[in-house]
Parts: C-alpha cells; structure tokens; sequence
C-alpha cells in the first residue's frame, strides 16, 4: 500500500520511570518516599499475600517508617467487586497511594482502586462510577487524577505496569471492560526479575505468550507509530531469544529479565492499539473465566491467518529480522515462517490448539462474535472486523482449522 502523508500522523507517548535490576525490590521504600506517599495500600492476590516476597517488602517499608496496609481480595480476572473493595479498604486506612504488586489481575486492580479512590462517590455530586472511564468514552476529562502509584510485576506478560488501562469484569452484563485514564500508568515501576522466579512453567509460558501477543498485535496495527514498531519488534525478539529458556530453565535469572523487559515492552508497544486476538479472547475470558495469555496464544495462528493479505509483508520483514527466514522479501515463505513458529511455540509448551479444548461450547460462538465485535481492541484489526468475520475465526479456532 503506498504511503500517504495524510496518514502519517499520530499522538506518541512513551512509559515512565522503571527501576530495573536483580535486588531493585529493596528500593521500594525510596518510591514511596520519591512520591510522597506516607501511607501506602499494597494490592496483590491471595496466592502472593503471605509470600515472603510481600510481607518482606511491607516489612521494609515499615522499617522506613512508611505504614502499609494490605488488600488481596482479588480474582484472577478482576471484577468491579474487587475495586470497590479496595477503595473501600483504601479509605479505611487513610492511604494515600497505591503499590500494585503481582501478575497483572493483581496490576489491574490496584491501577483500577488508584483511579476510584480519587473520585467523589458514584452517587455524589460529580461521582463517576468504574464503568464510566471505559475505553473511548470521555467522562476522564472531568475526573480527578489518580492517587500515586508504584507498579512491582511478578510476571512477565501483560506489561500493565507500563500502561494508561487496565480490565475488569463487570459482573453485572458479563463483558471484560477496558478502563482507561491518561494519568492511569504507574509513576515508577520496580522491575526486580527476581521475583519472577518461582513463577510455573505453564504460568511463565502463558504469560509469556501473552507478552508475544500485545508486541505482534502492536507492529501489526494499522495506525502510524514507528516508535511502537521498534518497541514490539526488538520485544518479540526477546520472546524468542529467552521465553524458551525462561520456561524450561526457571531459574535463568538472564532469561528471566529478559522477559521482563519484554514484557513491558509489549504493553508500552500496543498504545499503538492491539486487534483480533484480545477482541475474542477478551469474551472468552468473562464467560470462562479462562487465563488471558493462554487464550491469546490459542487464537494467535487463526488471526494471523485471517489478517493476512494486510499484514504478510510486514510479517516477512519481521521473520527476517528473527532469523526466522533467509531473506527480507514480502514472499509468502517469510509469513509462513513466522506462523510456524508461533504453532512450534504452542507445541513446545503444550498450549491447546483449539478453543474446544479450552472448555468454550460451540452453541456460544455467535455471542462470542457479538462480544468481540463490541470490545475496543477490534478496531485496530489490520482487517476491518464484523460479526460474520469474527464468527468464522471463532469457529476456525474451535475446530482447529488453519487455511
């Protein structure tokens, strides 16, 4: 497609501060100090709550003189509940600033709690409630900024602490909301790759996974942003050199910074937009309550696949750039490489081929494609998406069919 200036514009904004290094978790007191948060509430999820790596942080900080409470009431796929819940906690303990400490349920949620606690109460004058920053509306513009907040990632995949949203069930309608506010990302993010080195293998692959799908979606999306291209490129780079080392070598403290840094790579890539593969997995995720990066990785190959007549030369420089093929030509052999490789990927960490395998029943397909069609991520589809598009990828993937 030729280039026409009138589409080279855009709005770039790049992430904010990041410690980052084996043994940066000791800093934490100095992040509170920096933002001036004298009270902090830790949000993380109950399997991490007694860990050491939790209570000797909260310890640190309680030699520093920096009082932290704790709030773990939280599901592995946030729902609005959990929100309110820790406002409510927040409030209680007269906290002035969030640290968000886990995998990115636990992210999400104490991103989503910094947001709410800021605002008036929904049923107060100028209240706005969770739902009202969704993804594309405006209401933002007249809501406070959040409370401060310190982002500490125990996984490597869904780079939330290097990202403006995050998502939560409403468990009201059923539908996975993208919550948004410009003031959302993290004022600094402590990186430590230490802390992810008790992570599963399946949980270091799904992650994993799920950070190659936010830089993939990122480079393929139709909007102009040269800078996020270099971002997901160098970032699936990264998965390739060391997500296979990081999961079957979980103590390859290399390997797992690597993913780190790839990991908030992606999220950092994809304000670029993202596509397919989180429009569906987004409404499998609220009706199965199904792992988000393991559902990526299981509609990754239909949607390349689907979205190939726009993206395969931008797929064949990437399988260049990967040493995934000989050449840099826009030939087919550099797209198929690249699939090949993602399906070789799923194979070696024994990710499901088919969405039948994830437990999804196909008398849900067609809401399914309704979902997807609804979810603001499938406007940055390489492919323009409707409902019968989408309907013929999620039957694809259900029964396992790649053309």
């Amino acid at each position: 497609m030729a280039l026409d200036i009138n589409h080279l514009r855009g709005t770039w904004n790049f992430p904010t501060t990041v410690w980052f290094g084996a043994g940066k978790i000791l800093l934490l007191p100095r992040a509170c100090r920096e933002l001036e948060i004298h009270r902090p509430l830790l949000v993380t999820d109950p399997g991490l709550a007694g860990l050491p790596m939790v209570t000797g942080a909260i310890d640190a900080n309680e030699e520093a003189g920096i009082a932290t409470a704790l709030f773990s009431e939280i599901k592995s796929n946030p729902i609005g509940r959990n929100v309110s819940d820790g406002v409510a906690a927040l409030r209680a303990g007269d906290c002035d600033g969030v640290i968000a400490f886990g995998g990115g349920s636990s992210l999400d949620a104490g991103k989503s709690i910094a947001l709410m606690a800021a605002q008036p109460l929904a049923d107060a004058a100028g209240g706005l409630s969770l739902w009202d920053f969704e993804d594309g509306r405006k209401d933002w513009q007249r809501a406070n900024a959040p409370l401060p907040v310190i982002a500490i990632p125990t996984t490597a995949g869904t780079g939330s602490e290097t990202g403006r949203s995050t998502v939560v069930l409403n468990e009201d309608t059923g539908v996975k909301i993208i919550i948004t506010h410009p003031q959302m990302l993290p004022r600094i993010v402590i990186a430590d790759p230490e802390l992810t080195l008790g992570l599963p293998r399946d949980v270091t692959a799904a992650t994993g996974m799920d950070a190659l799908a936010h830089c993939l979606e990122a480079y393929c999306s139709p909007f102009h942003n040269p800078m996020c291209d270099g971002v997901a490129v160098e970032g699936m780079r990264l998965i390739k050199e060391y997500l296979p080392t990081a999961v079957a070598e979980g103590g390859d403290l290399v390997a797992r910074a690597q993913m780190l840094a790839a990991a908030s790579m992606g999220s950092t890539a994809f304000q670029k937009g993202l596509g397919a593969i989180h429009a569906m997995s987004h409404p499998v995720g609220a009706v199965y309550d199904t792992h988000h990066g393991l559902t990526n990785a299981v509609f990754m190959p239909y949607v390349l696949v689907h979205n190939r007549p726009a993206i395969e030369a931008k797929i064949s420089r990437l399988s260049a750039y990967l040493k995934l093929s000989g050449q840099a030509s826009d030939d087919a052999g550099g797209f198929r490489a690249f699939l090949d490789w993602t399906l070789e990927l799923r194979r070696r960490f024994a990710i499901p081929h088919t969405l039948a395998e994830l437990g999804v029943d196909a008398d849900d397909l067609d809401r399914l494609a309704e979902m997807a069609a609804a979810d603001p991520t499938a406007g940055a589809n390489p492919v323009p998406l409707d409902v019968p598009k989408l309907r013929l990828m999620f039957e694809d993937a259900f029964r396992g069919t790649l053309a």
